[in-house]
């Protein structure tokens, strides 16, 4: 299966002390599922779920996973309501108000689930976390203050995160 290789190389790559390391899942952009979301999100499921538990158990086993941070997700979520057919079969538009990421390892608080959105998932509704805040925790648990890393561009310096960026705490083991 291409992801449990994909995964697998990962994981030797971390081995053997690569310090970053991005696993793309599927060819052209499988999740951006504008169209056919019905069948195409089981399947993408199906393909990911044995590799990735794979992967942290092999993590775990080899202590490791302390010392990796696994981060899984997108650039954003999808709507929870039909998108208008832009394809043969309906499908979910781009959402950035109620999306998903998950992190294991590394520094990461294990089984907490941080943040809440409404019934139907349209917007969040208890402890929301910007994309400046997702970057600055991120950068935070890989070693670097993410309140120093800047670059300047005409005649003015500026953040990686922003000047809203703020490390989520409660996500911290």
């Amino acid at each position: 299966h291409v992801q449990g290789r994909q995964l697998l190389i990962a994981r030797r790559l971390a081995e053997r002390g690569v310090r970053y390391i991005q696993v793309y899942h599927g060819a052209g952009q499988p999740w951006d599922s504008h169209a056919n979301i019905k069948d195409a999100l089981p399947r993408l499921a199906r393909e990911s779920d044995a590799p990735v538990a794979a992967l942290l158990d092999d993590l775990k086993d080899r202590d490791m996973l302390k010392d990796t941070l696994v981060i899984w997700g997108g650039e954003m979520g999808r709507t929870s309501t039909v998108q208008l057919p832009v394809g043969p079969k309906p499908g979910r538009d781009h959402h950035h108000d109620g999306f998903t990421v998950w992190m294991a390892g590394g520094g990461v608080k294990g089984g907490y689930v941080h943040g809440v959105t409404d019934e139907v998932g349209l917007k969040v509704v208890e402890n929301p976390v910007a994309v400046h805040d997702l970057h600055a925790t991120m950068l935070h648990l890989l070693g670097f203050d993410h309140e120093r890393l800047t670059y300047r561009h005409a005649g003015r310096d500026f953040r990686l995160t922003d000047v809203y960026g703020n490390v989520v705490q409660d996500i911290l083991a």
